[in-house]
């Protein structure tokens, strides 16, 4: 009898396998992604309590898509797919209340109970990024997607988001160190926006 370990079922394979009927699938996706995912509207929503909601949103609609679920492109992209669709209902509901019914439009920042001032100062650089530059930095920096499934998230050319991405880079640079001597090559390694932080020893 072979003591080698079986390899864990893709998440493709999980996804069709719920599609199917199966509720072990879910919890394992889920398991998966529910820090992740939560992770992606935290770093992009001020108040956890609406990134917890719109997480929960999230599985939520995955649920109700199941049995329209084609593997098509990486599960991965599909859920962020899903996340980012479910963050721009909700930015269009924040703008609607606070232009028609006089509500904040957002969530105040968070206070330095839930955030450190290193971690405020990199969120206030980034926030000052153009929104797509911004959209992709964060989708490669810190949800770690490929171009090619940044391409395909974004529909962008992938030549697109490898010009942005670096855009992006060079810009946040500035903003948080302005006294850099610009840089002249046409490379530049990625920028570690978690290795960044922590040096303060903090995260975003």
């Amino acid at each position: 009898m072979s003591d080698t370990p079986t390899n864990p079922a893709s998440d493709e394979h999980l996804m069709l396998a719920f599609s199917q009927g199966s509720t072990e699938a879910f919890a394992e996706i889920f398991r998966r992604y529910k820090q992740p995912i939560y992770g992606f509207f935290r770093r992009r929503l001020a108040d956890p309590a609406h990134a917890e909601e719109l997480t929960q949103e999230s599985f939520l609609a995955l649920v109700r898509s199941a049995s329209r679920y084609q593997p098509r492109a990486l599960f991965r992209t599909y859920l962020y797919a899903v996340a980012l669709k479910i963050l721009s209902a909700h930015r269009r509901k924040s703008a609607f209340r606070a232009t028609f019914l006089g509500q904040p439009g957002s969530a105040p920042e968070p206070s330095r109970h839930d955030a450190t001032d290193s971690a405020l100062w990199v969120r206030h650089a980034v926030a000052k990024l153009d929104s797509t530059d911004r959209e992709i930095l964060l989708l490669r920096e810190f949800e770690q997607l490929s171009y090619a499934e940044i391409a395909d998230l974004l529909q962008l050319p992938l030549n697109t988001v490898r010009s942005r991405l670096f855009r992006a880079r060079m810009a946040l640079r500035n903003l948080l160190d302005p006294a850099a001597a610009p840089v002249k090559d046409a490379q530049i390694a990625p920028l570690a926006m978690p290795q960044i932080i922590t040096e303060k020893g903090h995260r975003l």
